[in-house]
């Protein structure tokens, strides 16, 4: 079995925990643990990323002036495609897991 694939038996007790708490706290279960909350963790991935594409722009931007150093304008550039590369994947998967959500029978 792939790794991507293994649930971890505490964090499945956890969540199914925190769904029969669908009244009341539910919505803030990760804060009232002390965790980051799902959107919290999303905001700050799409800002780091942001500011990567936007230091990788800076850096072209420098290159054509003569003022950056190519290995800084390469470094720049290869982090920025990283991270964007991030960001589809992590759309992708949550699409996907959406249309697996929508798929379920009722």
């Amino acid at each position: 079995m792939p790794a991507d694939k293994i649930i971890d038996p505490n964090l499945a007790a956890k969540a199914y925990t925190s769904s029969m708490n669908v009244g009341g706290k539910a919505g803030n279960a990760a804060e009232d643990d002390g965790g980051v909350s799902f959107s919290d963790l999303l905001r700050g991935s799409l800002e780091n990323t942001v500011d990567k594409l936007r230091k990788g722009e800076e850096m072209s931007a420098k290159a054509v002036t003569g003022e950056a150093d190519v290995n800084d304008v390469v470094q720049a550039v290869t982090q920025a495609e990283l991270a964007l590369q991030t960001v589809v994947a992590m759309r992708d998967r949550l699409v996907s897991a959406y249309q697996d959500i929508m798929r379920m029978p009722i």
